[in-house]
């Protein structure tokens, strides 16, 4: 696979369904053993199983849409104890409910994917600095 939008969130973007730089915007880490992505069926936060997220990020800062390229500030997790292999990333947007919270994109392609955190460190995801790429070009 390689990083994409989910289908729904490029028709959410096309019908105003979510706003990049207002909305509020997280990050999971995920464990693919228990999460197969379907980038053309799975809309909501619902569709990816509890087990496969591993750490949920507090809300993206510093969010740009330069040039219809999504950017945002790099990410710091809190240290992870147990020891599982992180394969991808899942971005969504927030809502009250699993079930209204959008997926947006999916990563499974980046330096250092897949990674197994250190006990005790800080997960650090850097996005890229390129202004053409940064998280998504729409």
């Amino acid at each position: 696979m390689a990083n994409a939008r989910y289908t729904y969130a490029n028709q959410g973007l096309a019908e105003g369904a979510f706003n990049w730089l207002t909305d509020e915007i997280k990050v999971i880490l995920i464990d693919t053993d228990e999460y197969t992505v379907n980038l053309a069926t799975h809309q909501f936060l619902s569709d990816v199983p509890v087990a496969a997220r591993i750490a949920i990020s507090s809300a993206l800062s510093g969010k740009s849409t330069t040039d219809g390229v999504l950017g945002a500030d790099d990410v710091t997790f809190s240290p992870i104890v147990t020891p599982v292999t992180i394969s991808a990333l899942v971005i969504y947007q927030v809502k009250p409910t699993e079930a209204a919270s959008r997926l947006i994109g999916y990563m499974d392609t980046a330096t250092n994917l897949p990674f197994t955190p250190e006990s005790g460190k800080n997960i650090v995801i850097q996005w890229d600095n390129n202004a053409a790429l940064k998280l998504f070009k729409i």
